[in-house]
């Protein structure tokens, strides 16, 4: 993981993991010198690689080794460290490159939560932008899928409608991307289309708590807190780093959800390898009226006890099986057709040097 000064990344929020929340020793190094003292490799230590980083008057974080067993089992448990010898060099850059990149994607994520709390009906094309976006995908030729290509094929048919999302990204981008243009931006598009789906999922589901908490507000958002599938999110975060087509993806490849019957739904998804139970968790994603396309999929006796079993569980207090296996649908269609994920995206090299 790695920082950047909070006031150059969009204004982002301090460090988002409990384990650099100390006031006392930011990990923030935008033109950071890090340094590690030596240390005895006795039988105790020499497998553990613990840091603890202080800022400096001049911008430069000193990696020592104090607390070394708390803070690398605190590591070791976040999945930010690994505990190997002879690791000092390498986890320390990682340290850095991982924490900017958390930063970044925490930064994009709070710009989306505004925008999109400020425009609740650009959801439903939200999630299907992300969806038509993915099943482009042909698994036989390997080529297609969430890389961002749809912004060249909002002129076809079942694209019809997603120029409006389009475009509300584009104003998100432009914004991003000014805001972060020494500091790891540009975003790129296949990132922001999948991270604004995520957001638009999350808005869901908050927005159910509310509703189960009489339309409060404060109310809904604490019970998403305490009930919700945030931490469900972890593997999506971390594919941070989709590579963006150049050009259009062939055509032909997906069909008109709002018309499409449901044989031709599951024909479609069964080339990617996806069952009747996940397109019904999808259901949001294939049209503007999620209750309408449910009503749908319910005629085909293949769908229709996962439409149920939906729909019960939306009803509960904390909608976990919905919630749950709708996150592990979508994570794994965000990133379909990514050949190598980069997961060096949005870290940059300090202006310092190095120095262990």
């Amino acid at each position: 993981m790695a920082a950047v000064s909070t006031t150059r990344a969009l204004c982002a929020p301090a460090l988002a993991s409990p384990i650099f929340r100390d006031p006392a020793s930011p990990f923030l190094c935008g033109n950071a010198v890090v340094s590690i003292p030596p240390r005895a490799a006795t039988p105790a230590t020499a497998n553990k690689c613990g840091v603890r980083c202080q800022a400096s008057e001049k911008d430069e974080v000193t990696v020592t080794r104090r607390n070394i067993i708390s803070l690398s089992a605190s590591l070791v448990a976040s999945g930010v460290w690994t505990s190997t010898s002879g690791c000092d060099e390498a986890q320390a850059a990682d340290i850095i490159q991982r924490q900017q990149r958390g930063i970044f994607l925490t930064s994009v994520k709070d710009k989306l939560r505004v925008e999109i709390g400020a425009n609740p009906d650009i959801i439903p094309d939200l999630l299907k932008l992300a969806l038509n976006d993915a099943l482009t995908y042909d698994k036989d030729s390997k080529t297609g899928g969430a890389n961002g290509s749809i912004r060249y094929e909002l002129n076809r048919p079942e694209n019809k409608g997603l120029d409006k999302a389009m475009n509300f990204l584009e104003n998100i981008k432009k914004s991003i991307d000014e805001a972060a243009a020494t500091k790891g931006g540009p975003i790129s598009y296949a990132d922001l289309i999948h991270i604004a789906a995520q957001a638009a999922v999350k808005r869901t589901f908050i927005q159910s708590a509310v509703r189960k908490c009489g339309g409060d507000q404060k109310k809904g958002e604490q019970l998403y807190t305490a009930y919700g599938s945030t931490g469900q999110w972890g593997q999506f975060d971390k594919l941070l780093g989709r590579a963006d087509a150049g050009e259009a993806d062939p055509e032909g490849r997906v069909l008109s959800w709002e018309t499409a019957s449901t044989a031709e739904i599951k024909d479609r998804f069964a080339k990617l390898g996806i069952k009747p139970r996940q397109i019904a968790v999808l259901s949001a994603f294939l049209g503007p009226d999620q209750a309408a396309t449910e009503v749908n999929l319910a005629t085909d006796p293949d769908f229709a006890p996962w439409v149920k079993k939906y729909q019960d569980s939306r009803d509960t207090v904390s909608q976990t099986d919905y919630e749950v296996d709708l996150i592990t649908t979508f994570t794994r269609l965000s990133v379909i057709g990514q050949k190598n994920i980069n997961y060096e995206a949005y870290s940059y090299k300090p202006k310092g040097a190095l120095r262990f």
